[in-house]
């Protein structure tokens, strides 16, 4: 037998038994089956990805199937479970299926692209998924805001919502600061609670309140107030705009600025009032209250505002009435001039003098007394 003959004849063994362990493998394959609906899944950097995949027993017997992964990323997380259970194999029997969770982690510094996973059974079926990193990773922060830009007058508050993300594969601590101009406040409240730093875990986010103040005698404009988030590695910038559309202030007084007057028990006294626009913008709506003696009427005309332009002001009648039974002294009435947004108020020294009539009774009573004394006297002295 030549030499060619004895290595074709050792080729076809080979080929026999390779087709041999070929078959054996197809066969075994086709008894357990793997399957996910989600075979490609586009995710951004930092995600997390949970698949279900059902182990289907498609053969006449139990089968215990061996679980693994292979073709994991460096740097990626993954669990298999089942049952609440970490597993590494799951016994089934005929014509059954068993479903596991296959929990993917995609860090947040990672290339964009394709990434080719594969769920084994071994012996039996493999199923790969595809992980579609939609874009390239970083290790930031964000600080980001729905609404950047409010308006209101001088003496409002802005309070501003805004999220500050840490995008790292570390817990940070932010130190939170603002650059203002003078006289300005800014106050960082994370979870509602006044602070100037926060912890955040990895690829955790927190909500931050932030409330800022302008000086009280801010001038009519538009103001970038910047705001940052930063620790020794990592930072982040929002830059947050006031439009002030004015300044509120509003005086209460008299034409002469005299705040004392007086009146009679029971009598009326009507008094002038003078309300001035101070401020930089209009005001609307001012109404007139006071705080009075008990028993007293005050009555204002008129007793509303519709506007008062910047500049202007305009005259107001109170009429008092005291009350009949007051004794004579001196009496306390205040007086506020109020818009929506700011107030005003004047307080006046009201005396209360006796009417005549009753000083004349008084003298009388007074001098009958000393007659009766005398009387009296007379009559009984000189026993």
């Amino acid at each position: 037998m030549s030499i060619h003959t004895k290595i074709s004849g050792i080729i076809l063994i080979l080929f026999f038994n390779l087709g041999l362990i070929i078959n054996d493998t197809y066969a075994a394959s086709g008894d357990v089956s793997l399957y996910t609906p989600f075979t490609k899944i586009s995710v951004p950097p930092g995600e997390s990805i949970d698949y279900i995949i059902d182990v289907k027993n498609n053969s006449s017997e139990t089968r215990n199937v061996n679980i693994s992964v292979s073709s994991m990323p460096g740097g990626w997380n993954y669990t298999l479970k089942s049952g609440g259970w970490n597993i590494k194999q799951l016994s089934i029997l005929p014509g059954e299926k068993k479903s596991l969770s296959f929990k993917v982690e995609v860090p947040l510094k990672v290339n964009k692209g394709n990434y080719v996973i594969k769920i084994i059974a071994e012996g039996f079926d493999v199923l790969p998924v595809v992980v579609n990193v939609s874009e390239q990773g970083t290790f930031k922060t964000e600080f980001t805001t729905d609404q950047a830009n409010m308006e209101g007058h001088s003496k409002s508050t802005f309070t501003y919502k805004a999220k500050l993300k840490n995008q790292t594969a570390e817990k940070q601590l932010y130190s939170l600061r603002s650059e203002t101009p003078q006289g300005w406040t800014v106050i960082f409240k994370p979870d509602y609670k006044q602070a100037t730093s926060v912890e955040i875990e990895p690829n955790a986010s927190k909500d931050i309140s932030i409330e800022i103040k302008a000086p009280e005698f801010i001038e009519t404009g538009t103001y970038k107030i910047p705001v940052t988030a930063s620790t020794n590695s990592t930072s982040a910038s929002l830059d947050l705009e006031v439009v002030i559309t004015g300044t509120y202030e509003i005086e209460l007084t008299t034409p002469k600025g005299l705040l004392n007057t007086s009146i009679k028990a029971g009598a009326d006294k009507r008094i002038e009032l003078l309300i001035k626009n101070t401020g930089t913008a209009e005001l609307n709506n001012i109404k007139l209250t006071v705080s009075k003696p008990m028993n007293w009427d005050v009555v204002f005309e008129p007793e509303t505002i519709d506007k008062l332009v910047v500049g202007s002001s305009t005259k107001v009648f109170s009429t008092i009435k005291a009350d009949k039974k007051a004794i004579a002294g001196d009496y306390a009435a205040t007086i506020t001039a109020s818009t929506p947004e700011v107030s005003s108020k004047a307080s006046f020294r009201i005396s209360v003098k006796t009417p005549l009539l009753w000083g004349w009774i008084g003298i009388l009573i007074i001098l009958a007394a000393l007659g009766s004394v005398f009387y009296l006297f007379r009559k009984y002295g000189r026993r």
